[in-house]
């Protein structure tokens, strides 16, 4: 009861209307945390925002900041990546740079990815940060079982290009991409002169994206273990023991 009552409290303090955008972030910021013990707080969930354009000034950038705000007063740590990753190429993978954002893929419970659309598609910058992210580190996969949104902005009319693709890449890491999603066409239109999103179906549609995350990516959190866990791997597993202690020759 006490963790539904504060997600309500947070959503109600997230649509309060306010004069200005500081009193607006001031209003915001009243929101209480998902969590309200000390206990449920140490296992606050960490979400990594990624935005797929290199501009400071970009809508997608924009978005990515206001996705880090709900996101931040639903409860969790969210932080926003740095896109401007050299081009993917294996013989640089311990450039600072990219090691500091495996670190932060490692660091993640959740994703949330937002990309211009280019073309009908998924940008560059958005794909090269994703080509970074390792299907696999040895026997451990860095992505599996961890939680994902999508959203896209688009210059003109409304499209879902983009976040159906990155859907598909989602599941091709095995992540639990949420079912919610956001799509704002003429984006450039949706932002105030401070990089807040105005008042719209489209705000109020992205605010529910960043909740059902939150509450996605908590209660899975502590059951990805179980619900990672695959027969064939197991198989695989036991085949690798047999063959090393040389199990069939003993029996």
């Amino acid at each position: 009861m006490k963790r539904s009552a504060s997600i309500t409290a947070a959503v109600l303090a997230i649509s309060a209307t306010t004069a200005t955008s500081e009193a607006a972030l001031t209003t915001y910021s009243l929101a209480p945390p998902l969590a309200t013990d000390q206990k449920e707080n140490s296992m606050t969930s960490k979400i990594l925002v990624q935005y797929g354009s290199l501009r400071s000034n970009s809508v997608s950038h924009k978005l990515a900041l206001e996705v880090q705000r709900f996101l931040t007063q639903f409860g969790v740590e969210a932080i926003v990546a740095d896109p401007n990753l050299p081009l993917y190429d294996e013989e640089l993978r311990d450039d600072p740079k990219v090691q500091e954002y495996l670190d932060q893929v490692d660091w993640a419970d959740g994703f949330a990815w937002i990309s211009p659309e280019l073309h009908g598609t998924i940008s560059a910058v958005m794909k090269n940060q994703v080509d970074w992210m390792q299907l696999s580190v040895g026997a451990v996969r860095p992505t599996q079982g961890k939680t994902l949104t999508v959203m896209q902005v688009e210059g003109g009319s409304q499209s879902f290009n983009t976040v159906n693709l990155m859907r598909q890449m989602g599941r091709w890491m095995r992540m639990f991409t949420i079912p919610n999603q956001s799509s704002i066409p003429k984006a450039y239109q949706e932002f105030t002169e401070d990089g807040q999103l105005k008042d719209s179906a489209f705000r109020n549609r992205v605010i529910d994206v960043a909740e059902e995350l939150v509450k996605f990516t908590k209660i899975l959190k502590d059951k990805v273990g179980f619900l990672t866990d695959r027969y064939s791997e197991r198989v695989e597993s036991g085949e690798e023991l047999a063959e090393r202690m040389n199990l069939k020759e003993a029996v």
